[in-house]
C-alpha cells in the first residue's frame, strides 16, 4: 500500500451492489483503501456462474475499483477454498448430515486468508459488504449486533467470528436498509446500483446440491429404504444425502397423510420418516462452538435461538457442557432441527455465538 497517514483499509469486493458501496464508504471517509477479491474453485467449465468470483464479477469489481481510483488485487484461493470448503460440504453430506458453507467459508477464507492477506499488506482493517453492526462492552470487548435491516442480517453466517478478528473487521453496511445501500450505489454513480442480489451458494455455481454431488461423488446415490418409525416399509430412496430433516416433498411416498423425515439412519441407509406429529425436538447438542466474546459462561442462561439462516428466533435454555460444546433446551418442540447447520444464540440484538447442531441429543 502507498505510505500515508490515513488508516488502510483493504475491502473485500464481489461486484456487487453491497461490498462496492463499501469500498466507496472507505473512500469517502478517507481512508487509505485498496480493493482484493479471492479467486475461489469453481467446478471445470462452471466459473461463469460462481457468483463469487465469475470473471464477469471481477471485472465490476474492478471496474468500481478503477472508478474510485483504488488499487485493486485478485487473490488466488482456489486450493484453501476447495480444501476448507467444498471437501468438507461432501464430507458432511456423506455423513448423513446438511452443511451451511458459508460457515466455514466465514472462517477459514473471508476472515481467515483475506484477513491474513490485509494484515501483510499493512492495512489496519478489512472491510466487508456483511450486514451486522459492531460495538464494544464495558470490558472493552467486541460484540456482534444484529443488522438494522432484519430481512438482511448476517449474525447467523458470522457467528464463527473471533475477537481476534472482529478486532481488525469493518462492516459499514449494519446501519444501512438494503434500499438506502442501493440509493448510496446511485449516489456514487456505481455501474453496480441495480445488480441483483444472488442467494445461490457459490460452489454449487446456481445448480442443484444433488447434482453436484451424483457428480463429484457417484456413491452417494445409493437407494435405501424408506420406512416408519416402527419398521413399517413405505418406499425407496434415492441416497440419504439427498434428504433433509424436515422434508416434506419429494419423497415419493404413496399415502393419504403427508410423511416428513424423522431421522437418516446412516449405518442401516434407511430413511425414517414420520407423521407431523412425530416430528421435532425440544432440545440439541451443539459442537465447535463458538463464543464471540472469548468468555465460556459459568452456568446455563436464557437466550433466543437460532437454528437455521432464515429461522425466527425462539426462546430456550444454553448449558455450556464444555469449552466447544452446548446444550440448548427449547421453551417447545422445533421442526427443523437439522443436523450440520448452525444454532445460533441471542441476547437481544447481540450475537452471542453459534455452533453446530450434532446428530445426536
Amino acid at each position: 500500500m502507498v505510505d500515508s497517514d490515513r488508516p488502510k483499509v483493504v475491502v473485500a469486493m464481489s461486484g456487487g451492489v453491497d461490498s462496492s458501496v463499501v469500498a466507496a464508504l472507505m473512500v469517502e471517509q478517507g481512508y487509505d483503501v485498496r480493493g482484493i477479491t479471492a479467486h475461489l474453485w469453481s467446478e471445470p467449465g462452471q466459473d461463469a456462474f460462481n457468483r463469487c468470483c465469475a470473471p464477469d464479477a471481477v471485472a465490476l469489481a474492478r471496474r468500481v475499483a478503477d472508478l474510485l481510483k483504488i488499487p485493486f488485487d485478485v487473490i488466488d484461493e482456489e486450493q484453501p477454498f476447495y480444501d476448507k470448503v467444498v471437501k468438507s460440504f461432501i464430507e458432511s453430506y456423506a455423513r448423513g448430515v446438511t452443511p451451511n458453507p458459508c460457515l466455514a467459508c466465514n472462517r477459514y477464507i473471508r476472515f481467515g486468508l483475506l484477513l491474513q492477506h490485509a494484515s501483510e499488506q499493512g492495512a489496519q482493517y478489512m472491510a466487508t459488504g456483511h450486514y451486522v453492526r459492531l460495538q464494544q462492552d464495558d470490558q472493552g470487548r467486541i460484540q456482534m449486533l444484529s443488522a438494522i435491516d432484519e430481512k438482511k442480517d448476517q449474525s447467523y453466517v458470522l457467528s464463527v467470528l473471533t475477537q481476534a478478528q472482529l478486532k481488525y473487521t469493518l462492516f459499514p453496511l449494519g446501519g444501512y436498509k438494503k434500499p438506502e445501500v442501493r440509493a448510496l450505489a446511485r449516489k456514487f454513480n456505481l455501474p453496480v446500483a441495480e445488480r441483483p442480489d444472488s442467494q445461490d451458494l457459490c460452489l454449487l455455481g446456481g445448480g442443484d446440491y444433488r447434482v453436484f454431488l451424483q457428480r463429484h461423488v457417484p456413491q452417494m446415490h445409493n437407494p435405501g429404504s424408506i420406512e416408519t418409525s416402527d419398521g413399517q416399509l413405505l418406499g425407496q430412496h434415492d441416497g440419504l444425502a439427498f434428504y433433509t430433516i424436515g422434508q416434506r416433498k419429494g419423497l415419493n411416498i404413496s399415502a393419504h397423510t403427508p410423511y416428513y423425515v424423522l431421522e437418516k439412519n446412516i449405518s442401516q441407509n434407511i430413511l425414517v420418516v414420520g407423521k407431523a406429529e412425530e416430528l421435532g425436538q425440544q432440545e440439541l447438542i451443539a459442537g465447535e462452538f463458538n463464543w464471540i466474546s472469548g468468555m465460556i459462561p459459568a452456568s446455563s442462561l436464557r437466550a433466543q435461538v437460532k437454528i437455521r439462516y432464515n429461522a425466527l428466533k425462539v426462546w430456550g435454555n444454553v448449558t455450556p457442557l464444555d469449552l466447544e460444546r452446548v446444550k440448548v433446551e427449547f421453551d417447545k418442540p422445533l421442526r427443523d432441527i437439522t443436523p450440520g447447520q448452525a444454532v445460533v444464540i441471542y441476547d437481544g440484538d447481540v450475537c452471542l455465538g453459534g455452533g453446530l447442531i450434532e446428530s445426536d441429543p
